[in-house]
C-alpha cells in the first residue's frame, strides 16, 4: 500500500457515508455504505480482520485508492449505495442483474375510461398498480381474461381521442368502444371496480356482485345478458382456483428464501397478496463469495429500490444488517409501516421454508440446464475443433439496401443462452458502397480493438466473410487467441418430387481449411450456432429498417431555420397538411402558437422557394420511400377520389331506383369520373383502404 493511501485510511472522518474502492487503473471494485466511515474501512486492513469475503486478503494488492461521499444518515448512505453500484457495476458487489424484470399492471382511475397498461416499474404517480407478475405468460393470461369478461378498452389514450370508428375488439364484443360511442361512465366504471376486485384476489365480494347481476339480468328476462354474466363468473372462478393457497392474514406479503452452494446461489421470492400466494420468481446468482446474509441484504435494497411493489411484510430467512433501516425507508416508500422480520415459528417460518424449498429447487433445474448447455458446447468444440470450449460467443451480421447505410450486428450467447448486455450494432464508416468484406473487416477491426475477446467470432457468411475477420484479427496482432468459423446459411439446391424446395444444409467454414463442416441439421450445436446467426441477422435488420425510416420520413420542415419539432407540430395540428401550409400566408401562420411574423414570413419564404425549385427534391437517396409531407398530400388526394367514388356510387343507386320506378333510362345521369376514380389496370393495387386505416 503505496503511502498516499495510508494517509487517507488515516484521515477518514467519522461520519456515516459511501466508500467507493478503486483499483489501480481507477476502476470501481467495491461500494460499501457504513454509520461510521473510520471504523468500518480501516476495519478490512486489520490483520486480525474477521471479515471472511474473498477479496479481502487480496486488497492491498489491487487496491489503488478510496473515495468517500459524506451523507447526513445511514437513510441516505442506504439510498446512495444502491445509485453507485448502478451506476459502477462494481465486481465484488451484488448486483440485480434486471431491474425491468417486474412487470405490473396500472390503472389510473382519473381518467373518464382508464385502461390497463403493462410496465415495467411502479411510480409515485397516484395510479393503482398491480403486481409484480413473473412471467409475460402470467401477465398475459391475466389480460385476456380481463379483456374477455370485464371489457376494458386497450387502445392508447392518442388512438381513443382520434379513432373515427371502432376496432376489431368492439365487434368481437370484448370493448365497448368508448372512442367511437357514448358509453354510460357509470357502466364503465362498474368494469373498473370489478376488474380491480379480480386484480386484488378479492373472490367473495366479486363472485357476489357478478352473481346478483346475473339474477337481476335474468329477472328482467334479459336471458343474453344473464348468460353472459354467468360464463365470466364461470372464468373467474376457474381462474382464481389457482390461487387457492389461502393463508390466516390477508395482508401483502414478500417471502424471501435462498439456496446455495458454493459460489453459486438463487434467492426465491414469493409474492403474496392479501393473503393468496400469487406468483413467484427466481434469481441465479453465480460467482459469488459474499457471506449469505450479506448478499440477501444489498439484494432486498436494490429489489425495491427499482420501484417494485412495496408490500406490508417482508419475510427474510436470515436476519440481516440494517433490516431496521430497511423497514424505515420501505415504509416511507409505502406511505404506511412496514415490518421486515426473520420469522422463527409458525405459519410465517413454514412460508419462509416453502420460499427455501423453492429456492432449491430452481438451483437445482439450474444446474442441470448449465449442466446441458455445457455438455453441448462440449460436443461443439469437438466438432469443429476449436482451440478452447466456445463458451462465450459473438456473432457478426451485415445489413445494407443496394449498398447505401451499411450497419453491422453483433450478437453474443454466454453458455449458449443470448447475453443481450454485449449486443451491439455499428454503422460503417470506412466506405460507402456494397462490399460485404471491406464490412466485416472494419466491424471485426473495431471489435478485437476493445479487447475482451470472447471464445468464438461466428461469421454470417461463407469463406470470403471469414477471410475478411481473420485479415481483421491478424493485422491486430489477436491470430491465435480467439477461434473463428462463419455460418453459411442453407440454399435452394432443387425440388422434391411434391414441387417443395430442397435446401441444402447449413455450412460451417473454419480457417485455412477448404471444406465447410456440415453438422447434423436437427442437433442441438447446430441450433446454438443457427440461433445465434438468425438473432444476429435479426438485430442488423432491425436497426437498419429504423434508419432508413428516419432517414425516408424526414419533412421538409426541418429545413427551415428556428422550427423545431414542437413547431412543426403545431404547424401541421393548425392546417393539417403541408399543401395548407404552403397556401397560407404569413399573416395566418403567425397566428400559430410559437410563430411570430419574422418567423412566419421565413416559412412562406422557404416554401415558395421549394416550390421555385423542384429539384431539391431529388437530393432523397435513389428508392427512398415517400416523405411525410408528400404521404400527407397522397392522403389528401386519396380522400378526394373517395368523395368522388361515393358520389358516383350514391348516383347509380339513384339511377336504378329511377328505372326500378318505371323512370326513362338516363334521367338520372352518372357525373362523369375523374382520374381519382379511373379503373385500376391489371396488376395494380388499391391503396384506399390500406392507406385510411
Amino acid at each position: 500500500m503505496n503511502e498516499a493511501l495510508r494517509q487517507k485510511l488515516a484521515d477518514l472522518p467519522v461520519s456515516p457515508g459511501v466508500y467507493l474502492m478503486k483499483d489501480r487503473d481507477g476502476k470501481v471494485v467495491y461500494v460499501g455504505k457504513a454509520v461510521n466511515l473510520r471504523s468500518r474501512v480501516r476495519s478490512y486492513f486489520q490483520p486480525s480482520t474477521s471479515d471472511t469475503r474473498a477479496f479481502v486478503p487480496f486488497l492491498e494488492e489491487i487496491l489503488g485508492d478510496i473515495e468517500i461521499i459524506l451523507v447526513h444518515t445511514e437513510k441516505e448512505a442506504l439510498i446512495l449505495e444502491n445509485t453507485l453500484i448502478k451506476r459502477h457495476k462494481p465486481r465484488f458487489n451484488v448486483q440485480l442483474r434486471d431491474d425491468k424484470a417486474f412487470i405490473c399492471l396500472r390503472l389510473d382511475e382519473r381518467h373518464p375510461y382508464p385502461r390497463l397498461e403493462v410496465v415495467r416499474r411502479m411510480k409515485q404517480d397516484g395510479a393503482r398498480y398491480f403486481g409484480p407478475y413473473s412471467s409475460a405468460t402470467a401477465i398475459r393470461e391475466t389480460l385476456r381474461i380481463i379483456n374477455r369478461y370485464f371489457q376494458l378498452r386497450t387502445c392508447t389514450d392518442q388512438v381513443l381521442e382520434k379513432r373515427t370508428r371502432p376496432c376489431l375488439l368492439y365487434q368481437i364484443k370484448r370493448c365497448p368502444a368508448p372512442c367511437v360511442y357514448e358509453v354510460p361512465k357509470e357502466e364503465y366504471a362498474r368494469s373498473v371496480r370489478e376488474t380491480i376486485l379480480f386484480l386484488e384476489g378479492k373472490e367473495p365480494e366479486l363472485l357476489d356482485q357478478l352473481r346478483g347481476r346475473m339474477k337481476v339480468a335474468a329477472a328482467d328476462l334479459r336471458f343474453e345478458d344473464a348468460a353472459r354474466i354467468r360464463d365470466q363468473l364461470r372464468a373467474i372462478e376457474h381462474s382464481l382456483e389457482r390461487q387457492r393457497t389461502v393463508f390466516s392474514e390477508a395482508i401483502d406479503q414478500d417471502v424471501f428464501g435462498s439456496w446455495r452452494e458454493g459460489p453459486d446461489l438463487v434467492i426465491e421470492a414469493l409474492f403474496i397478496r392479501t393473503g393468496k400466494l400469487v406468483s413467484a420468481q427466481s434469481f441465479p446468482f453465480t460467482g459469488q463469495e459474499f457471506p449469505t446474509e450479506e448478499l440477501l441484504a444489498s439484494f432486498v435494497d436494490q429489489y425495491y429500490a427499482t420501484g417494485a411493489a412495496v408490500p406490508d411484510e417482508v419475510l427474510l430467512p436470515l436476519p440481516v444488517e440494517n433490516a431496521g433501516l430497511t423497514a424505515e425507508v420501505l415504509s416511507e416508500r409505502k406511505g404506511r409501516k412496514v415490518r421486515v422480520l426473520v420469522p422463527k415459528r409458525g405459519e410465517k417460518r413454514r412460508l419462509v421454508e416453502l420460499a427455501v424449498k423453492n429456492a432449491e429447487q430452481a438451483f437445482v433445474e439450474a444446474k442441470k440446464r448449465n449442466r446441458s448447455n455445457v455438455e453441448i458446447l462440449e460436443r461443439l468444440e469437438s466438432r469443429l475443433e476449436l482451440a478452447r470450449l466456445p463458451r462465450r460467443i459473438e456473432c457478426f451480421d451485415i445489413s445494407n439496401f443496394q449498398g447505401t447505410m451499411v450497419v453491422a450486428s453483433q450478437v453474443a450467447a454466454l453458455d449458449g443462452e443470448p447475453d443481450k448486455s454485449r449486443y451491439r450494432h455499428y454503422r460503417i464508416k470506412t466506405f460507402e458502397g456494397q462490399d460485404d468484406f471491406a464490412a466485416i473487416y472494419e466491424v471485426i477491426s473495431r471489435r478485437v480493438a476493445r479487447g475482451d475477446l470472447p471464445d468464438l467470432l461466428l461469421i454470417d457468411g461463407g469463406k470470403g466473410q471469414l477471410n475478411a475477420a481473420r485479415a481483421a484479427v491478424k493485422d491486430a496482432g489477436l491470430l491465435g487467441q480467439v477461434d473463428l468459423a462463419s455460418l453459411a446459411e442453407a440454399k435452394v439446391e432443387g425440388e422434391t418430387r411434391e414441387g417443395a424446395a430442397w435446401k441444402s444444409a447449413e455450412r460451417v467454414f473454419l480457417p485455412g481449411r477448404k471444406d465447410p463442416i456440415v453438422l447434423r441439421q436437427n442437433s442441438a450445436e447446430n441450433f446454438v450456432l443457427v440461433r445465434l446467426r438468425d438473432e444476429a441477422h435479426r438485430f442488423a435488420v432491425t436497426f437498419h429498417q429504423k434508419l432508413r425510416r428516419a432517414r425516408n420520413f424526414r419533412s421538409v420542415l426541418e429545413e427551415i431555420t428556428g422550427v423545431g419539432e414542437k413547431r412543426r407540430r403545431a404547424l401541421l395540428r393548425h392546417f393539417g397538411s403541408l399543401k395548407r401550409i404552403r397556401a397560407a400566408t404569413a399573416e395566418e401562420i403567425a397566428e400559430v402558437e410559437g410563430f411570430n411574423q419574422a418567423l412566419a414570413r421565413r416559412v412562406v419564404e422557404f416554401l415558395h422557394r421549394r416550390e421555385e425549385d423542384p429539384d431539391r427534391d431529388s437530393e432523397l437517396p435513389e428508392g427512398a420511400a415517400q416523405s411525410m409531407d408528400e404521404a400527407a398530400e397522397i392522403g389528401e388526394a386519396i380522400e378526394d377520389r373517395d368523395s368522388a367514388a361515393e358520389a358516383q356510387l350514391a348516383a347509380a343507386k339513384e339511377l336504378a331506383a329511377a328505372e326500378r320506378n318505371g323512370a326513362a333510362p338516363g334521367a338520372t345521369s352518372l357525373p362523369p369520373a375523374d382520374d381519382a376514380v379511373r379503373p385500376l389496370s391489371p396488376g395494380e393495387v388499391q391503396p384506399t383502404e390500406k392507406i385510411r386505416d
